[in-house]
């Protein structure tokens, strides 16, 4: 069972535990970051873009919140992680299977108003959380302690999310690379269920998500560089008052 209470005195142990379980958090939210920045951009809007980043992960705190202090429950349910690997390579199989209309790009699920993408965004944080709290469980049984590292991981998430939505008009294997990601939390997911003898060390997973990123940065958006390169100019170019005809030569 996992410990409920608080310890008596903190000690050096207790914050080394802590860091390890916060800087996991944030290194397993890059591909989650990426992937509900990517979900926002079915709403084509970016001041609703990230109003509904927002309130998703509101509601995804409280949803993570919820799933640590029921993780002794819910591990012992191979159901859970079977629907979360499902949720997780459905996203996947709907990316790489839909097309832009005019540029033949791939993307993800459309959304006509920002109620229809909140729970999609609360909905995938949580698949994620699945593997993330397994994770953490394995490095500790203090609830409290999860339940911190958890909310300071889910403010780094905000934030790396916010950045990878301008990311991605940027980079332009960018939006591919996240959903490449995706589909290796849902496959560890659902090895996990199968087998647990089958799933790759954190290690590899690691490595395979920094090698997928990397390739993701690897070419810029010649049309984000232009915009970018006029935008910096404009800023620079003083401001040239009109000459009045009665003014003087």
């Amino acid at each position: 069972m996992i410990d409920l209470n608080l310890p008596a005195q903190l000690n050096p142990q207790t914050f080394l535990l802590l860091l390890v379980l916060v800087t996991l958090e944030c290194v397993l939210s890059a591909d989650n970051a990426i992937a509900l920045a990517a979900l926002t951009q079915g709403l084509q809007d970016p001041k609703l873009e990230r109003r509904a980043l927002n309130i998703g992960l509101v509601f995804a705190y409280v949803l993570r919140m919820s799933l640590i202090l029921a993780a002794s429950w819910v591990i012992g349910y191979w159901q859970f992680e079977l629907a979360g690997a499902i949720y997780l390579l459905w996203l996947v199989f709907q990316y790489f299977t839909s097309k832009e209309q005019e540029e033949g790009a791939h993307h993800g699920p459309r959304f006509s108003s920002l109620w229809q993408a909140t729970p999609l965004i609360a909905l995938t944080d949580l698949a994620f959380s699945l593997d993330s709290v397994t994770t953490a469980i394995a490095v500790t049984q203090e609830t409290w302690l999860i339940l911190l590292g958890g909310t300071i991981g889910i403010v780094a998430l905000r934030f790396m999310a916010g950045l990878f939505i301008d990311w991605l008009e940027e980079f332009t294997h960018l939006e591919d690379a996240g959903y490449i990601t995706v589909s290796f939390v849902g496959i560890r997911l659902l090895l996990r269920v199968l087998n647990d003898q089958l799933v790759p060390p954190e290690w590899l997973m690691i490595s395979l998500v920094t090698a997928v990123f990397a390739w993701g940065f690897s070419k810029r958006n010649e049309d984000a560089v232009i915009e970018a390169i006029a935008e910096s100019q404009s800023e620079t170019m003083p401001e040239i008052e009109p000459v009045s005809e009665k003014d003087p030569v």
